[in-house]
């Protein structure tokens, strides 16, 4: 007689679960990789707190302690190690934009991405660190030169009229926006089975667990014993 067991039907429900969930991580994959080409390097979008993180910065105390040459070799030194800058850009919505650029780029280069990613690339807006505020101007200037390497925070400003609606305007457009949503699908790309399936699935012959023999002697009876 057949018996219809709900734990079957759990299990099968579980991997099509599954199997939705990996072929939506790898469209998201997909459109994350196609977004990254279209902008030609490394990005990712993500929401931050209204309190931000500083950057750590490099004392330069002993400086003046060394010798021309030695901060030159030592520079040099520092430098070939360094392959990459990591730049975030904070918006006022609080999202945070993320790319990868080489610390012999210059700083135009970020200034030409954050137009490609904008809302409103039409609306005039600057770049600038803090503390103190101070606004970047030189696009000139390479990531390294200008001590954003390996990492470094900017801010976002524009001058978009501060109506009514306009704080809840997003800053940057809907397709890098949507960078947020799919690196959240990427991140459950691989869910793994749990191994405490229900024991009543068929998952092939199991062993047959033999009786270990027993190791107690048997008693013998000697051959003069007679009852």
């Amino acid at each position: 007689m057949f018996v219809d067991d709900p734990s079957l039907h759990t299990l099968k429900r579980r991997r099509l679960e599954i199997i939705d969930s990996m072929e939506a991580s790898s469209s998201a994959q997909a459109k994350i990789a196609d977004i990254r080409e279209k902008l030609g390097r490394e990005v990712r979008v993500f929401e931050t707190s209204s309190i931000s993180q500083r950057p750590i910065q490099v004392s330069s105390a002993d400086k003046s302690l060394k010798t021309r040459k030695l901060r030159e070799a030592e520079e040099a030194a520092r430098r070939s190690k360094l392959t990459k800058a990591v730049i975030r850009v904070r918006f006022p919505d609080n999202h945070t934009l993320e790319a990868t650029f080489h610390p012999s780029e210059k700083i135009q280069g970020l200034i030409d991405l954050v137009k490609r990613v904008v809302a409103h690339p039409d609306i005039p807006f600057y770049l600038y660190t803090t503390p103190p505020k101070k606004q970047i101007k030189d696009f000139s200037q390479d990531f390294y030169s200008a001590g954003f390497v390996p990492g470094a925070i900017v801010y976002f400003a524009n001058d978009q009229p501060k109506d009514e609606g306009a704080s809840s305007t997003p800053y940057l457009n809907e397709e890098i926006l949507s960078l947020k949503d799919l690196e959240v699908m990427t991140k459950a790309e691989e869910p793994v089975e749990s191994s405490s399936e229900p024991a009543t699935v068929d998952s092939g012959p199991v062993p047959v667990e033999h009786e270990p023999k027993s190791t107690e002697k048997k008693t013998t009876k000697p051959k003069w014993f007679k009852m």
